[in-house]
């Protein structure tokens, strides 16, 4: 495919964790790994890179055309935003992406989020370990509310693979999940609930939706005025799919039963981040986007990785999103 030894560019390993193995590849290369690399660094370091691999460092148009011998971004990630699509489209440039790696890692933090607030672990481990159980002459106290899943209604809002596994999870705690339609659509189909019937019925509303102008803040003020059980929300997907101030405003008022987090609209968060705020809460949880990051997971992302590497070299690639 080329006379040179072609030079691969990975800008941001420290994105994975370094007992991550990364197979070799298996066709003769110079490897460049950076562990991270700022805006300013990144046309130097791809100039002359046939294939460069990013997981959140952006190639904005101007560095992709700066990069004469460029021909493959592999992303080492699911999303691909931080890449001029465009650009990359003009210059006949493949784009590959990482797909179904976190099938099991993220409908199982979901859970986890879920199981702690709906029995409010944290407000009890926290009230154990300020002396409350010594203090009373009981072998048990009610200070928080503990509910069962079975028989909750669980609003899913993203039906990809990984919305449904969480309906899967969900059915076999006896759970009703219910799949909304999506924001101002209508007539999706029988397997969809209508949007705002979701969000007036569930009892827990999960997030599994990508960031897009259309599902950007797609829970606002309006719509947790529409929650009338209290729900908990749970965000594994993105920063930004909930207005993080109505968040704030739901949560300190009672309109919501609780709230866990994985991701927030800047990471990591300023301390004087709203999200930050709301930790005060015992009925908050704030996880710092982990929820992908299972060993297991992140070695199959790992995996997956370099054979879209491979495959693109040998003239058949996979998971191209240009």
């Amino acid at each position: 495919m080329s006379h040179h030894t072609p030079v691969v560019v990975f800008l941001d390993r420290e994105t994975l964790p370094p007992e991550i193995i990364l197979p070799r590849l298996d066709f003769e290369h110079e490897w460049r790994s950076y562990d991270s690399t700022t805006d300013a660094e990144v046309a130097g370091r791809i100039a002359g890179a046939d294939i460069v691999v990013t997981n959140k460092v952006r190639l904005p148009a101007h560095v992709i055309e700066g990069a004469d011998r460029l021909k493959c971004v592999a992303v080492a990630a699911t999303g691909y935003d931080v890449v001029d699509l465009a650009a990359c489209r003009a210059r006949g440039i493949v784009v590959s992406n990482i797909r179904n790696y976190a099938i099991n890692t993220v409908p199982e933090h979901t859970f986890a989020l879920i199981l702690a607030l709906r029995r409010s672990l944290l407000a009890y481990r926290g009230s154990v370990a300020r002396g409350r159980w010594i203090e009373t002459n009981q072998f048990s106290y009610f200070d928080y509310p503990v509910h069962d899943l079975s028989g909750a209604v669980l609003g899913i809002l993203g039906d990809g693979v990984i919305g449904q596994a969480v309906a899967a999870i969900g059915r076999a705690f006896g759970m009703i999940p219910l799949y909304a339609s999506y924001k101002g659509v209508e007539g999706m189909g029988p397997l969809y609930t209508p949007f705002e019937e979701v969000l007036r019925r569930a009892d827990i509303l999960t997030l599994h939706a990508p960031l897009t102008p259309a599902t950007r803040n797609m829970i606002g003020p309006a719509e947790f005025a529409l929650m009338e059980c209290r729900p908990l929300i749970i965000n594994t997907a993105r920063g930004g799919l909930v207005d993080e101030e109505a968040l704030a405003d739901a949560l300190e008022s009672g309109r919501i039963a609780g709230a866990g987090f994985d991701v927030a609209t800047v990471e990591p968060p300023p301390r004087e981040h709203v999200m930050m705020r709301l930790l005060a809460h015992d009925n908050f949880i704030l996880t710092p986007h982990v929820a992908w990051s299972s060993r297991e997971a992140i070695q199959s992302l790992a995996d997956q990785l370099v054979e879209n590497i491979n495959l693109f070299w040998r003239g058949a690639p996979r998971n191209v999103v240009t």
